[in-house]
């Protein structure tokens, strides 16, 4: 069960910017900016709400190892959510004009937006840092090699975030944003495939199991 809802997750998260993208594509166009980031595509597309919605539900009805798991995850489902509930602004919309479900003036719904999603990604990037290399009494080679990969998508999504909010201070092209969230979805998604068993070869082998139960039970 725990298998499929991961690969659910980063499943989803592997497709969304490649299907906002396609469907927003083939909509009328406000202008050519509709393309910068996948949270424009919010007015032109289902594709985000019908994507992101479920994965947070996913996210927050998620049972971890524990509490602090738990935790993580129900609180990244959260701000996923929010990032529907309070969309982005965008250049064809003038400021003040009502978005999203609550109706609030978008520029206000834009600095809502923008927060959730950063604390969205940094929450996901500490899952997969500190709650996915979590291990027993004794690694086999196939986790040690996933706990890389766990290590590589967390401090990738925390580099990223760095790096966004650097572009954006120095004023370079907002279109960098598109790319940006393509590869943060994509490390997410890589990271909860991974640990969803999406991978055989990365997968615990039979052998392997048994004597890390054998040596724990010792």
């Amino acid at each position: 069960m725990y298998y499929r809802i991961r690969n659910l997750c980063g499943l989803l998260g592997m497709i969304l910017p490649w299907l906002a993208l396609f469907s927003a594509g083939i909509a009328d166009h406000p202008n050519d900016q509709w393309w910068w980031s996948i949270s424009a595509t919010y007015y032109l597309s289902p594709a985000l709400v019908g994507v992101l919605v479920p994965s947070s539900i996913v996210l927050i009805s998620y049972i971890g190892y524990d509490d602090y798991d738990a935790w993580i995850t129900s609180l990244s489902g959260i701000f996923g959510l929010c990032i529907v509930l309070f969309p982005c602004k965008v250049s064809w919309i003038p400021e003040g004009t009502p978005v999203g479900f609550f109706q609030i003036p978008i520029q206000i719904s834009h600095i809502i937006h923008t927060c959730s999603a950063a604390l969205f990604f940094l929450l996901i990037s500490i899952n997969s840092l500190l709650l996915f290399t979590k291990h027993g009494a004794v690694q086999t080679p196939q986790k040690k090699i996933r706990n890389i990969i766990y290590k590589v998508c967390g401090w990738g999504m925390i580099g990223l975030l760095i790096v966004f909010v650097t572009l954006h201070l120095i004023g370079v092209p907002k279109f960098f944003v598109m790319i940006i969230e393509i590869l943060l979805l994509s490390l997410f998604g890589l990271s909860w495939l991974v640990k969803g068993g999406a991978f055989p070869f990365l997968n615990d082998k039979e052998d392997d199991e048994n004597d890390v139960n054998v040596l724990i039970e010792r």
